[in-house]
Formats: C-alpha cells, structure tokens, sequence
C-alpha cells in the first residue's frame, strides 16, 4: 500500500512562516529563542535553564535559576505564542512546532485529520527533569489559569448569578449585542541596560504603560534606545486574581462573548466597540484615566495611595503599602460604572491596593450589596444606578479585606468627559 502519511516538512520553513506572520510578537526575543531551541533540537541537545538565559537572553554567569524565573516565563509565554500561531493562522497545519509543558526544547508533532495533534515523530530524545516547584511564577499567568479553571468548571451559573445581572450597572451589559471586553490593569515593565548592553533591572514607570508609550519616547529621545529596552512584559498585583474570581462569573453569565486583555495591550478602538470591564488598581487606569477622572468627582493625589475629593477638598489615603505582617491598615475601594458614547458601558473595579481591589469586587459581583449601595445614593434619579461611582475605606491586615465604610457615592455625568474638548 501508498504511504499515506505527509512528508515532514523543514522546521526552519515553519519556523519562518510562523515569524513573518506576526503571532510571536514585536519582541525580537520570541524569534531567537524559537530558532535557539530548534538548533539544539536539531542537534539532539536539550539546553539548561542557564544556557538559555546566557546564549538566548543575554544573562552573565552570576545567574541564578533559582531567584530568576525569567527563562521559565519567556518559554511558557513561547508556548503561547505557537499556540496561538496555529489557532488563528493555520489551524489545518499537518505539522506543528510544539515545546512539551516542562521542556525546554521544540518537537514536531504530526497532527491527526481532525485537526488534533498525534505523537510526535522527532527522535526520540532524553526528557528533561521536572524544573523546581515554583511558589510564585507571575500573577498574570495567575489570573490567566483563573479564568480557563472557571471556564471549564461548572456548565451553567448558579441562580444569585443570574440575580445580580438583573441589577441595572450589569444589565446594561447583557441588553444588547455588544461584547464584553474583560481589561486587566497590568504594570508594564521594560529593561535598564548596562554598558555592555545588558538588561541590568527592570523598571516600571507610571507614565510608559505600553509597548507603544515606550516607542514615543525613543521617537522624542532617540539616545535612550541606549539605555533601555523593550522586554514585552507585564505584571499584575495578586488582589487582581482574587477580584478576577468573583467578577468572571457574573461576565460569563450573561452568555455574551468575553475577551480579556491587558491595559497596556488595549487598543483606543476596543474603548468604542465593546462594553468595558476594569479590574485593577487605580493606579493602572491608564487609557481609562482621562475617560473616568474628567466626569469623576474624585482624582488621585500626589501619589496613586491617594484619592482627592473635589468638592470637599478631603484628602483619602491608603496605608495598605506600608503595615509590616500581621498590622492593620486601611485601604481604598472605587467601584464606579457610566454609559459611553457608542451605547456601551463602562464598569470599573479598582483601588489603590489588593485589599482596596477585592472589596470593590466583592460589591460589583453581590446584588445586596449593589442594592445596599443604591439606598445610599444622594440623588433618586434612575440612571444612578448605571452612572455613578463609590469609595470605600477598607480595613485590612496581610492583603485581605475584613470590614469597609462607604465614604463617598455620588451619581457620575458622562457629558463632562467630552467638555474639554469643545
């Protein structure tokens, strides 16, 4: 009988064609580590953890696996990346390059006529050992197995979901055939360089939250091309994981299309299209900033551990940042949402620490305290409930919120955002 089985193909044809296609990213990281891993594929070697982060990441001899995660991250985040090269670009690829979960090495696996993938057919070579438990890897990739874990858990919403969707802020997500876009507030993060050339540290600066803002200061300042280079990482705080929990499944219950994005990934167009969903501290707004601030009656203070009252010239602060274990604090909680221009909605769960974040969650996601929160409200008008916004001073000990005070709440007027500008 014919061999019916394909011939495999030249990896470095399917290395190109997923690199011309954009999926690994503007980072120039993703392209060497590809080619680096199917070089020593290619030769039967599986590299160390160390090698990689000398020959691919630019890293000297005084690293250390053990304090240093990066190699782990730009793997698992590689990984991605060809997942989602073959999802979106070429999901009827006979072949796919795959890095096996705990592997540093490339293999091809032939994929069945289902489109699923069957064993691999590169040689068969040493597996490499399990690496270190990790305690910690990165809080984005927390909240990113958050959202899958409860995805896949539970196949319908339990009813006091579906109670907490009938209140007006979460309807108006669900009265129509817009999607939801679920934005995470990520702090971006780019590198120092050394003088030879080398990532010294990692910096995080308020006013670069993305890719794009770092790009327009080299375009201002071309020298600091010299001094600083564009990792394509983010992180995000713990307290968005936490909050990602109680807010996912109400979004999910609305039976709508739901995207998750970062902040410092998010386009100015997805802010149009698409009811909007913030978790994350205050301080991560970015894009958000102008829209919510120019109708709040709030801003923040000198620092983003402080909210600044408008009409009463009170002056709010966190104390979240500072308590060594096992102290009190007080934190700040901001729930807010008002209507946009394009008939869509914008519901923001924020504060200015992980305590102040969860708490505003624990409300947006618990239709008695959402109802507890209207009776506050100064004004009776209807609309309050789906333009207004709410402080909380949280008190907490170690991250967790135990009892909170409502300090503020007052209706929002969406018109003063576009005030400015006439």
């Amino acid at each position: 009988m014919p061999d019916t089985h394909p011939a495999e193909p030249d990896l470095q044809t399917l290395k190109q064609r997923i690199i011309d296609s954009g999926a690994l990213g503007r980072s120039p990281v993703y392209a060497r580590l590809l080619d680096y891993l199917l070089d020593c594929a290619g030769s039967g070697r599986q590299p160390k953890e160390f090698e990689i982060a000398v020959d691919v990441l630019g890293r000297d001899s005084s690293f250390d696996v053990t304090r240093d995660s990066v190699v782990r991250v730009y793997v698992h985040q590689l990984r991605k990346r060809l997942e989602t090269y073959y999802a979106s670009h070429d999901p009827d690829a006979a072949f796919r390059l795959v890095i096996p979960k705990g592997q540093y090495i490339v293999t091809l696996e032939a994929c069945a006529q289902d489109g699923s993938a069957a064993l691999p057919v590169t040689p068969d070579r040493q597996r490499l050992p399990w690496a270190p438990i990790l305690l910690v890897l990165t809080v984005l990739l927390l909240a990113g197995n958050t959202w899958q874990w409860w995805s896949a858990s539970r196949p319908a919403p339990p009813d006091p979901l579906s109670a907490t969707l009938t209140h007006p802020m979460w309807q108006q997500l669900t009265d129509d055939e817009l999607p939801i876009l679920l934005v995470m507030g990520d702090y971006y993060i780019f590198g120092e360089l050394d003088e030879e050339g080398r990532v010294s540290r990692m910096v995080r600066d308020f006013f670069i939250n993305s890719s794009e803002d770092l790009t327009r200061l080299f375009t201002q300042d071309n020298s600091l091309q010299a001094y600083f280079r564009d990792l394509d990482m983010s992180y995000m705080p713990e307290g968005s994981a936490d909050a990602m929990l109680h807010i996912a499944p109400v979004l999910r219950a609305t039976g709508k299309p739901v995207r998750v994005t970062m902040m410092s990934r998010l386009q100015t167009a997805d802010l149009r299209n698409n009811h909007i969903v913030y978790i994350g501290y205050i301080s991560a707004l970015d894009k958000l900033n102008n829209l919510y601030f120019q109708t709040s009656g709030l801003l923040p203070g000198r620092t983003f551990d402080e909210i600044y009252n408008k009409q009463n010239q009170q002056l709010y602060t966190s104390t979240a940042g500072l308590p060594q274990q096992g102290q009190p604090f007080r934190d700040l909680a901001l729930l807010a949402t008002w209507p946009g221009a394009n008939q869509n909605q914008y519901v923001l769960v924020s504060g200015t620490r992980d305590a102040g974040l969860m708490h505003a969650a624990n409300v947006a996601a618990d239709l008695e305290q959402l109802q507890a929160l209207d009776r506050t409200a100064v004004d009776t008008n209807d609309n309050d409930s789906i333009s207004h916004e709410a402080l909380f001073e949280v008190y907490g000990i170690d991250r967790m919120n135990f009892e909170a005070t409502l300090l503020y709440h007052r209706p929002l007027n969406p018109s003063l955002i576009w005030a400015n500008s006439q």
